[in-house]
């Protein structure tokens, strides 16, 4: 193995939103999985206001990858350091730097740094060249993803929603996580859902495609999804890596919170709306408004089948025992 020079990937785009705004989208991480389109889940570790550790699992370059990302935020000179390291081998992978400038009340200049350190070992110049066009292509689609939601900004509170409905059960929690976690079984146990492919090639992550009812009766909607499985902490994480039309970005919890009776079941809906599909989903003349209750309520009687479902999967066999 021989070390190569640091690759380096700068570029900046204007964005049609003031810098305070751009800002404010990337000291938030946990808003990030519903808003673009790469990110499946952020958790923050520590935080002291300036400087945070966060577990992040994200795509690139089609793949699904488990990071630690330690980071310094500035508010001041609206710049975000970063530095990434793998979970597994503590090895520092990768640095960057955001960088916010205004341009203007209403606009700014998005800038991202990222670089391959010389403290890797990168093996071939092929591997080398590769990793630089992998590096070179997520700093891009970075960008963009940022340029996207925050040119909304204006509408932005009414486009994201969140909302969670919960169930309580007797039954043993490890039943219902069972229940949650078997998404290959749906289709013979979910009403609504009529066909599932499930992949399991790393344990705990679960990539699907999904075929379901239509929430208004109409065609079968497909989407495809990345599940995260916590047994231990009791949650699955679900994002929709292929949203229904309506929706740009869409991530589900399931959260088992145990107490002295049983369990209580958490389904939490995080979506952002597709404001240009209003018109094929609800129809001419639909507002915000209308989307909203009808996302609300179409994904709220989903979920709330599915939790009916876990309760009765995790009392019929206490049942059964007794």
């Amino acid at each position: 193995m021989s070390s190569h020079p640091a690759h380096v990937a700068e570029y900046a785009i204007p964005v049609e939103a003031p810098a305070g705004v751009v800002y404010g989208l990337l000291a938030d991480p946990l808003r990030w999985p519903v808003l673009f389109p790469s990110y499946i889940h952020v958790e923050r570790i520590d935080s002291d206001g300036s400087r945070e550790l966060l577990h992040l699992w994200d795509m690139a370059s089609g793949r699904l990858r488990a990071l630690h990302v330690r980071r310094h935020l500035d508010p001041r000179t609206r710049t975000v350091e970063t530095e990434r390291i793998d979970p597994t081998t503590r090895q520092v992978t990768g640095r960057g730097v955001w960088r916010v400038t205004p341009d203007g009340d209403h606009a700014s200049v998005l800038t991202l740094r990222r670089e391959l350190g010389t403290f890797l070992a990168l093996g071939p110049r092929a591997a080398t060249s590769t990793a630089a066009q992998a590096l070179d292509a997520e700093v891009r689609a970075r960008l963009d993803e940022v340029r996207a939601v925050a040119g909304r900004w204006e509408r932005l509170d009414e486009l994201l929603m969140a909302f969670s409905d919960s169930v309580h059960t007797t039954g043993p929690p490890e039943l219902v996580y069972d229940f949650l976690q078997r998404i290959e079984d749906w289709p013979e146990l979910v009403p609504h859902i009529e066909w599932t492919e499930v992949g399991t090639d790393v344990p705990g992550v679960q990539f699907v495609d999904i075929d379901s009812a239509a929430w208004d009766g109409g065609s079968t909607v497909t989407s495809g999804a990345v599940r995260l499985c916590f047994p231990a902490a009791g949650y699955i994480v679900h994002k929709d890596v292929v949203p229904p039309a309506v929706l740009s970005g869409h991530t589900v919890q399931w959260t088992l919170l145990p107490d002295s009776s049983g369990v209580s079941v958490v389904c939490t809906h995080s979506v952002l709306l597709r404001e240009e599909a209003l018109g094929s989903f609800l129809g001419a003349g639909a507002t915000l408004t209308d989307a909203r209750h009808e996302v609300r309520t179409g994904l709220g009687q989903a979920g709330a089948e599915l939790l009916g479902l876990a309760k009765w999967h995790a009392e019929s066999a206490l049942r059964r025992v007794g």
